[in-house]
C-alpha cells in the first residue's frame, strides 16, 4: 500500500555529533511536494524531555546531496 508522505517528515537523534554546533536532531520532510533535509538544536540544556523545544534548518535535497552540515537558525528566522 503507498501512502501519502506529503507534509511529512522525521529527525532522529544525531549520534554523529562531534561539535556543540552540529545538530541534535536530523532527518527529511516533504513539504508542498519536496522533499528537505532537515537539521534541528535543542534550544536549552535542561528543557522539559516532555515538550523540548528546536531550532530547524531546512535545505531542499535537490540542491545538496547529503545531509547538511547547517548552522541553527536564529529563533525569529523559524516561520512558526
Amino acid at each position: 500500500m503507498n501512502y501519502d508522505e506529503t507534509n511529512r517528515g522525521a529527525i532522529w537523534k544525531n549520534d554523529n555529533k562531534e561539535k556543540e554546533t552540529h545538530p541534535d536532531f536530523k532527518g527529511s520532510v516533504n513539504v508542498d511536494g519536496r522533499e528537505y533535509w532537515v537539521a534541528a538544536w535543542r534550544r536549552a540544556d535542561g528543557a522539559n524531555p516532555k515538550s523540548p523545544a528546536l531550532k530547524f534548518s531546512l535545505t531542499p535535497k535537490d540542491e545538496m546531496p547529503a545531509a547538511p552540515k547547517a548552522v541553527p537558525a536564529k529563533e525569529e528566522d523559524v516561520p512558526f
